[in-house]
């Protein structure tokens, strides 16, 4: 383990005292169950799997099937409604609202900086260099003692490329808080998840989802991997039951499918080498840069313009020229072939 950081050092000091809600199902979940005031006849639905019972508040089977399939114990597994839930018990637990800051490396996702609003925590920005990589020194010089968490998204959003490793290593050895690696795309990837080395790195977390390799966006099942304290606090201060049975029983049922789901990466792959070759035969076409993921960050001429024009015929891409780096760039999500060609179509059509 990291000896250099210890943990409840960064905890707040009133989520150490909380006592947490203790539901009734953390004590029984079989039985004659006149403990929960559910409703003793049932829910109006039929085959609902005894839905007008609670469902297991720490989803033991559930964090078993995600823990075998990472490789790692149960007791290292969060699970939350997305990704964005663990997002928010993180800053619950480390950052004293008004008081500690969180580092970010912009462009990346954009709901680490909504948190930080929320939680009324000081966001300091730290850009990626010109390669979409970090910028160590300048994020060690501004992290201090209140800077309780930092933020790398790899393969990172809206860019689609990995963070070097050695830069990773390094910062999660120097950093003096909680480093969080947002691994959503990971399975696109040919690179190793970093969710093994949480027993080497007490202040590593790992997000990543059900939402995009596997396909099932619409269950909102996000997961964290960690050191077991870390674990521990968010089990502690998340919601009594925070992951419902019907998206549990879809989740833990993606796992008997996980031939089709290497299939439907695999396609994906595919499918992005096309689109690649296609859009880089388009005059306006300045760029596309390298990606890990399941999209394309695109450099176009008049980007912000062929977004527009593309909305109106209800093809729906991102504009990121907002974005640092990201000038005239649109991110464009890999589709089937028939959806990539109705796309490549429609670009031709505006005249590019």
């Amino acid at each position: 383990m990291n000896e250099i950081l210890n943990i409840e050092n960064l905890v707040r000091s009133n989520i150490k005292k909380l006592e947490p809600y203790h539901s009734a199902r953390e004590d029984f979940g079989k039985g004659l169950l006149l403990d929960a005031n559910e409703n003793s006849q049932g829910s109006p639905l039929k085959n609902t799997d005894a839905l007008h019972r609670y469902p297991d508040p720490v989803q033991t089977k559930l964090r078993r099937n995600i823990a075998d399939f990472r490789d790692v114990k149960s007791a290292n597994v969060f699970v939350g409604n997305g990704s964005d839930e663990a997002i928010d018990l993180l800053y619950r637990i480390f950052c004293d609202p008004g008081h500690d800051s969180v580092i970010t490396t912009p462009p990346t996702y954009g709901m680490y900086g909504v948190s930080a609003d929320i939680h009324d925590t000081k966001m300091q920005k730290v850009p990626l260099n010109k390669n979409f990589q970090p910028r160590v020194d300048e994020i060690l010089t501004k992290a201090d003692s209140s800077t309780k968490l930092l933020f790398l998204c790899s393969p990172n959003n809206p860019t689609g490329n990995l963070m070097n490793p050695t830069k990773v290593d390094q910062l999660i050895k120097q950093f003096p808080g909680i480093v969080v690696i947002d691994e959503a795309y990971i399975d696109f990837s040919e690179q190793e998840s970093y969710a093994s080395k949480i027993v080497d790195y007490a202040n590593l977390v790992i997000l990543q989802t059900m939402s995009k390799s596997f396909g099932l966006a619409g269950i909102r099942l996000g997961i964290a991997f960690a050191s077991e304290p870390i674990i521990r606090y968010m089990m502690k201060v998340k919601a009594p039951y925070n992951i419902n049975k019907l998206t549990a029983q879809v989740a833990v049922n993606a796992f008997d499918e996980i031939d089709t789901i290497n299939q439907h990466i695999a396609t994906i792959k595919e499918e992005q080498i096309f689109l690649r070759n296609q859009l880089a035969d388009l005059p306006a076409v300045r760029h596309i840069y390298e990606s890990e993921a399941n999209f394309l960050l695109v450099k176009m001429d008049r980007a912000k313009s062929i977004y527009n024009r593309l909305a109106k015929q209800d093809i729906i891409v991102r504009y990121r020229g907002h974005e640092p780096g990201c000038d005239n760039c649109l991110r464009i999500t890999v589709g089937t072939r028939e959806e990539n060609q109705q796309l490549i179509q429609s670009l031709k059509s505006l005249a590019l």
